[in-house]
């Protein structure tokens, strides 16, 4: 029986149908996603579910894990998925989690929407960062009119203390289900930004481009109001 890896999940986020799963460890406190051996690593019904239920955002995950994983050219959080069960073994608080913001310049890498493969490539494989915690003190959110996942799609920004800003599509199944309802988060949240497989536009030059994402977002309890805006004209409902 191969031992399980606790890791407190921090994205549940759609993938060409399926999921991504990804985390902190708990003792190591490094990013982990969990990749099975379908083509681009995806994650299933069958395989991510426990009890019938999907993982949540704050829950600490068990989950059988090998060391390594594919890198698939440029990642360096990919642990495979090993046989046996996955275990709900407790939860968070959002505050928990304050500890693994990142500290770094940019959100992944650079100030654009997209980071490019042979970049990633040039890095020394320890900076090869593909998906990072950010505090956002402001969030905007504007549904797009069209359909991502079989739901209506939302493209969010999100701003940090220091001024950076990222403006990307919203994968977080749970968050866009709420936005969907017209919530909207008040308070400052903890976004977790993950990069894409490469995917190209018909008119793309240069090198493959990876998609920064809005993968998962936890809102904080209430310590600072933060600046939410929607433009009501765009919404659905």
């Amino acid at each position: 029986m191969p031992s399980l890896t606790r890791l407190i999940c921090l994205a549940n986020s759609w993938k060409h149908g399926d999921r991504c799963i990804a985390g902190i460890s708990t003792i190591k406190g490094q990013w982990i996603r969990v990749v099975s051996d379908l083509p681009d690593g995806r994650i299933t019904k069958e395989m991510r579910q426990i009890g019938g239920t999907e993982p949540a955002l704050l829950d600490i995950l068990a989950i059988p894990l090998a060391k390594t994983g594919p890198d698939y050219g440029f990642e360096t959080e990919n642990l495979s998925i090993l046989p046996g069960k996955w275990e709900r073994v407790g939860e968070v608080t959002p505050a928990h989690l304050l500890k693994f913001c990142s500290k770094e310049e940019y959100i992944l890498h650079n100030d654009l929407r997209h980071v490019e493969v042979p970049y990633l490539q040039s890095l020394p494989v320890s900076q090869r960062r593909t998906l990072e915690l950010i505090k956002a003190v402001q969030v905007s959110v504007r549904p797009l009119g069209t359909k991502y996942e079989g739901s209506q799609k939302w493209e969010g920004t999100i701003v940090t203390e220091s001024g950076k800003k990222l403006t990307t599509t919203i994968t977080d199944p749970v968050f866009v289900r709420k936005l969907d309802l017209g919530y909207r988060p008040k308070n400052h949240c903890l976004v977790t930004v993950s990069l894409s497989m490469p995917w190209r536009p018909a008119d793309w030059e240069g090198g493959d481009p990876c998609w920064k994402l809005i993968a998962g977002v936890v809102e904080l309890p209430e310590e600072q109001k933060i600046k939410v805006e929607v433009n009501n004209d765009d919404l659905p409902f």
